[in-house]
């Protein structure tokens, strides 16, 4: 396994194929994101025993709602089942949730439900798990720019990035997408500027704890260097002993 300090702190991951994954099997799309769910909590918990520190995904996008309406009806009474079944597990494991997105356009019991595992969470440091649902990179920006506006404040990136629906964590070292497509889809814009992409062929209910490691792996073989070059970059190499 990848040694500890090259375990990303912050993955994120676009949770691609659960539709894809039902329609194979000649199965309701609706039974994709069940087993998506599966999946996730597979996710979860081989983040947690392996260090990372913050878990990001895209669980429901604000372009999403442009679905079939069984579609998007089946989504919302999962989201509904998941909080009352994983909670209670993911709090005795010491996760703490935050959900990320525009509530508005979500039902009282939605909102209400997603407050309360927040408030169940609140006082864990296992891991931070962040669910973006109703999220869009361009609302984030937008929001964030409002936010400062508001307030009288000037628009810079610092005032950008503290407004920003994932103020509360650094910036994703790696962005996994599922799934086969080679595209962001609105995802993290702003705090993915200088994130390691990884993209895999493997639709989302398919992606276990193999799977993770190998894209760390591959994580853990890339320079990261941030506008510098690699001479900047490299550990100085140990000094030699005095003759």
């Amino acid at each position: 396994m990848t040694a500890a300090r090259e375990i990303p702190h912050h993955i994120a991951i676009v949770m691609d194929g659960n539709g894809r994954w039902a329609t194979k099997r000649f199965l309701p799309r609706v039974a994709g994101h069940k087993r998506g769910v599966d999946a996730l909590r597979a996710c979860v918990r081989r983040c947690g025993d392996i260090g990372v520190g913050v878990l990001t995904v895209f669980a429901f996008s604000s372009e999403n709602w442009k679905r079939p309406a069984d579609e998007v009806s089946g989504l919302m009474e999962l989201l509904a089942m998941a909080l009352a079944r994983e909670v209670p597990q993911l709090q005795s494991e010491g996760v703490r949730i935050h959900f990320v997105g525009d509530r508005t356009r979500l039902s009282d019991k939605v909102r209400n439900g997603l407050a309360q595992a927040e408030a169940m969470t609140a006082s864990n440091t296992r891991l931070i798990f962040n669910i973006c649902f109703n999220y869009g990179g361009r609302w984030d920006i937008a929001q964030a720019a409002a936010t400062l506006a508001a307030r009288g404040e000037a628009i810079t990136e610092e005032g950008l990035s503290r407004a920003m629906a994932l103020a509360h964590v650094p910036d994703p070292d790696l962005v996994i997408r599922t799934g086969g497509e080679t595209r962001i889809s609105n995802f993290l814009l702003w705090q993915a500027a200088y994130s390691e992409l990884y993209f895999t062929d493997k639709l989302w209910p398919e992606f276990d704890d193999a799977a993770l490691d190998t894209a760390i792996a591959d994580y853990a073989r890339r320079e990261r260097r941030f506008g510098r070059t690699s001479e900047q970059v490299a550990p100085p190499r140990a000094s030699r002993k005095a003759a």
